[in-house]
């Protein structure tokens, strides 16, 4: 079970789950980490799960999709298609999975917003009905997120703090003694 205690999730309306989460980062690392495959790679899925396949045409109008494959051999796949991209601060997609239990898409709304270098990671998700709404909530959906996000946490820590260089990540600047 997730013991992340930062995320925040609640349903307002019928169709709505928001989640909030900050991030010890600055918001364009944050941001690379949820759409460059190399770093999804790292922290993608709840525990037990990993990215096996990630394409990711980050373009308005560009489609993404993400396998995952759980410690079972069982496999999970989504996808979908960009609709905002504004780096560091929004990311709005739609998403589907291959094996979905309600039909529609889901549209996805990231926001980010960073203050004294954490960054706040709210995710609006706005379902095709209060059905699909509440078929969501019945699945581990919060704890899978909780264990998603620690990792994604465990992967920004050790980017920020290793000042390697990543292709296509940028790294906060260093101030000189």
């Amino acid at each position: 079970m997730s013991t992340d205690q930062r995320l925040q999730v609640t349903a307002p309306g019928d169709r709505e789950i928001v989640m909030s989460r900050p991030f010890d980062a600055p918001a364009g690392l944050v941001f690379d980490a949820l759409t460059t495959p190399h770093l999804l790679a790292r922290w993608y899925g709840a525990r037990g799960w990993r990215l096996v396949d990630c394409t990711v045409d980050l373009r308005v109008g560009g489609r993404w999709r993400f396998v995952s494959r759980g410690t079972d051999g069982a496999e999970m796949a989504q996808s979908g298609t960009y609709r905002e991209v504004e780096r560091a601060s929004r990311l709005v997609y739609t998403e589907v999975f291959d094996d979905q239990s309600y039909p529609g898409e889901t549209l996805v709304a990231h926001s980010l917003t960073e203050a004294a270098g954490t960054t706040t990671l709210t995710s609006h998700l706005l379902y095709p009905s209060p059905e699909a709404r509440e078929i969501t909530l019945r699945y581990p959906m919060t704890r899978g997120v909780g264990q998603s996000y620690e990792r994604l946490d465990a992967a920004l820590s050790e980017l920020t703090h290793s000042g390697a260089d990543q292709p296509g990540v940028t790294h906060p600047q260093k101030e000189q003694p």
